[in-house]
């Protein structure tokens, strides 16, 4: 019965922060084209927890450049294919406006924390996996918001190196976060962490901010004007 509950935890926690960032947008996306995403986000968590394993003892080496590497390799990984997942909508028609690429980067990365959730919670037990539900579930989300913020950017006519920004900000951020997070106890580190979370909180409200002033600004898209066209015949 632990077990279940655990994973409800999850999956609870999961849809939760979902709708949450979801909800911002002025024009909601196509439910088919979200739940797709966040599959996409799923399976980059497999390939990402395949790489991963392939580590082998690198991960357990007790020098400390071998453990910077790992927490780099880690979040350099796990973001490029949360980043990779994300991208399957770019080229939807429903993808029509700034704040998408936030929308579908937060999607992809909580399909890709719902997975690594429920392993988590079966390897570990339910105790373990109901506090890496509930750091883990919005952390992802949070990573991912600058990889959104440049997927977004798309419609402003950025460049490759804008995009390249943005998911290099979330590896350094993930990287960070683990390295703080796995580096023990005491309240130096607890500090640092409440600092690093509270950075990623405001960088996604600037994001999600700056692009809700887009969209009041440019009003519908064409396309979205097409949609609620088809939708009264």
């Amino acid at each position: 019965m632990t077990l279940v509950l655990a994973l409800l935890l999850s999956v609870t926690l999961t849809f939760a922060w979902l709708w949450f960032f979801v909800r911002r947008d002025r024009h909601p996306e196509p439910l088919w084209l979200l739940a797709r995403t966040f599959a996409w986000g799923m399976l980059a968590w497999v390939i990402s927890a395949a790489l991963g394993a392939s580590m082998g003892g690198l991960t357990t080496s007790p020098l400390p450049l071998v453990a910077v590497l790992v927490v780099l390799l880690t979040a350099l990984i796990e973001e490029g294919f949360k980043f990779v997942a994300a991208t399957t909508a770019i080229t939807e028609l429903s993808f029509d406006e700034p704040m998408d690429g936030l929308v579908y980067a937060v999607t992809a990365a909580l399909g890709f924390a719902f997975m690594e959730n429920v392993t988590y919670t079966l390897g570990f037990g339910t105790g373990a996996g109901a506090w890496h539900a509930v750091l883990a579930t919005l952390a992802h989300a949070l990573f991912s918001a600058p990889q959104g913020y440049a997927l977004g950017g798309l419609h402003w006519q950025q460049g490759r190196a804008w995009v390249v920004q943005g998911l290099l900000i979330s590896v350094a951020l993930h990287a960070v976060f683990n390295g703080l997070l796995g580096g023990g106890g005491g309240w130096l580190h607890l500090l640092l962490l409440g600092a690093v979370v509270l950075m990623m909180i405001g960088l996604a409200t600037r994001y999600y901010l700056a692009f809700e002033a887009h969209a009041r600004e440019h009003g519908p898209s064409e396309y979205f004007l097409f949609e609620q066209a088809q939708r009264r015949r």
